[in-house]
């Protein structure tokens, strides 16, 4: 076969469509290319959780997959009781960001990770965006301790509200990346999934002429940027398409498919 390619994918808006729906021909493209001896590593925003149940939909149960936007990652081992063991996990100090974001937008709600659990929350969020355990805190328990991933998320603004917003308080010391709706990821500073792919990239030694990267997100930029072949899917915002190589259909019309049957 080809040589072995380090093959990044993204989970919500490419792999599987807004409705939260894995099709049975991502499926098996997917499973495909693990067949045939790539490595395929899910690079998600998404918590342990919620990455490895995606995972078992997929069918992948060795390699590795990086979550929280590359401030976690994972290696996979069906011998291990959860069927993985974390690597490496990126902490930082949320106290002074969360304090500059609550003073600038004081109804949104935030979300603290609590890593392979679940998350600590200002308030409620919206049924079905968070999964894992989920406990309302006090805000001196949110901001007490070093985490790898804080979600702060509005119900009255917009992405471009978050964008302008950002750009307005000029955050210092984290990596953050504004979603597609009124959604903003922090991260420590220097963690994005790329960064983290690079180190499995090295590990795996994979030649940096064989990376494969698809996404459709703020938060995938650097991914996209790091891949010798970095694919945005048709639903991604310009910016992401911008920095991409190429770009794919839409996630509702299997956009990854294409993609994967190519290192076929």
């Amino acid at each position: 076969m080809a040589r072995p390619h380090l093959v990044a994918l993204d989970v919500d808006g490419t792999t599987i469509n807004h409705a939260g729906e894995l099709s049975l021909d991502v499926r098996a493209a997917v499973r495909a290319v693990v067949d045939a001896g790539h490595h395929v590593i899910i690079a998600t925003g998404r918590s342990i959780p919620a990455t490895t149940f995606i995972l078992e939909e997929l069918g992948i149960s060795t390699g590795y997959a990086v979550c929280s936007n590359g401030a976690v990652t994972l290696e996979l081992d069906p011998a291990e009781d959860k069927g993985f063991r974390v690597v490496e996990a990126v902490t930082f100090d949320p106290a002074p960001a969360l304090n500059l974001l609550r003073d600038e937008w004081p109804d949104a709600v935030i979300a603290v990770e609590d890593l392979g659990v679940g998350f600590k929350l200002s308030a409620p969020f919206p049924d079905g965006e968070l999964q894992g355990e989920l406990r309302v805190v006090p805000w001196e328990e949110l901001v007490a301790e070093p985490v790898t991933r804080v979600t702060f998320r509005s119900p009255t603004g917009t992405a471009q509200d978050f964008l302008e917003l950002t750009e307005r308080i000029g955050l210092h010391g984290v990596n953050y990346a504004v979603g597609f709706s009124a959604w903003l990821d922090l991260n420590p500073e220097g963690v994005s999934k790329g960064s983290a792919l690079e180190i499995l990239r090295r590990r795996l030694d994979v030649d940096p002429r064989h990376t494969v990267a698809v996404g459709d997100q703020r938060n995938d930029l650097e991914m996209l940027q790091w891949a010798a072949r970095g694919v945005a899917m048709g639903n991604a915002p310009d910016e992401v398409k911008a920095v991409a190589d190429e770009v794919t259909l839409d996630v509702d019309e299997d956009g990854l498919v294409p993609v994967l049957l190519s290192l076929l």
